[in-house]
């Protein structure tokens, strides 16, 4: 006896068809949310870029900290002056540093700058170098706006060029008091200058008299030191007494004299 197939009607044969279609799809959109899920989306690209070209580098960091090291490494030491040029003090500081075969940086105020061109001119001639230090000297100077700032740092630096009577370098900048702020660094860094701070702070402006700047400067003084001092903005006499002092202790230590890094 032979048994007859029953076959549903056609009606049920496409209805299960599309059934299994629609179950087959639903698994391919699974399937794709899920691997999308671990992928990281792509953004889409900027106004005026083009598809498939390189992506923008990150911005440039902002400027670092003012330097407080020596050019070379090792035992050296970097002579910084503040607040000249002086006519009483700049040229005795100059003697001491030719006889003594150093270098120093001069930080110098356009204030100062304007009324002793000449001595510029000097300090350059004996093969120093020049360091900013705003035109006013105004220890306030990051609590000013940005124009305020710009206009006391790039006026120096005019006043310096001007009396050193060409486009004399002055690869250094100093904010008065060591009061930085991110504003004065970032000026600093357009203009083309390094931010110089110190690392040895003699304490001569407190006029506590030769032997205690000596001593501070001993006791402070180590490879590489960038150390403060003053040749201006008050009397300097006791700072010029300890230079004479210090100058042939420093070669007696082994330590030769260059200039801050950059």
């Amino acid at each position: 006896m032979r048994y007859q197939v029953l076959r549903p009607p056609y009606c049920y044969r496409w209805a299960a068809l599309i059934s299994a279609v629609l179950v087959t799809i639903s698994l391919i959109i699974s399937l794709s949310w899920s691997g999308a899920e671990g992928t990281p989306a792509t953004p889409p690209p900027e106004a005026g870029q083009q598809i498939g070209a390189a992506t923008t580098s990150s911005p440039p960091p902002a400027p670092g900290a003012p330097v407080r090291t020596t050019a070379r490494p090792g035992r050296f030491v970097a002579l910084t002056f503040d607040d000249g040029p002086d006519p009483a003090y700049t040229p005795q500081v100059l003697d001491l540093l030719a006889r003594h075969g150093a270098v120093a940086t001069f930080c110098m105020v356009g204030a100062q700058v304007r009324r002793h061109p000449e001595l510029v001119e000097l300090v350059v001639e004996r093969g120093m170098r020049l360091c900013d230090h705003t035109v006013s000297h105004d220890e306030e100077l990051a609590k000013r706006n940005e124009a305020r700032i710009s206009a006391d740092i790039t006026g120096a630096r005019a006043d310096l060029r001007l009396a050193a009577d060409g486009d004399v370098p002055v690869p250094y900048f100093r904010a008065p008091g060591g009061n930085w702020s991110d504003t004065i660094t970032a000026i600093a860094s357009r203009e083309g200058m390094t931010s110089l701070g110190w690392s040895v702070d003699s304490r001569d402006w407190t006029l506590p008299g030769a032997p205690a700047i000596v001593a501070t400067v001993q006791q402070a003084v180590h490879p590489g030191a960038v150390i403060l001092l003053h040749d201006g903005g008050g009397q300097r006499r006791q700072t010029v007494t300890a230079l004479a002092e210090l100058l042939p202790w420093l070669i007696a230590q082994g330590y030769q004299f260059d200039f801050p890094a950059t």
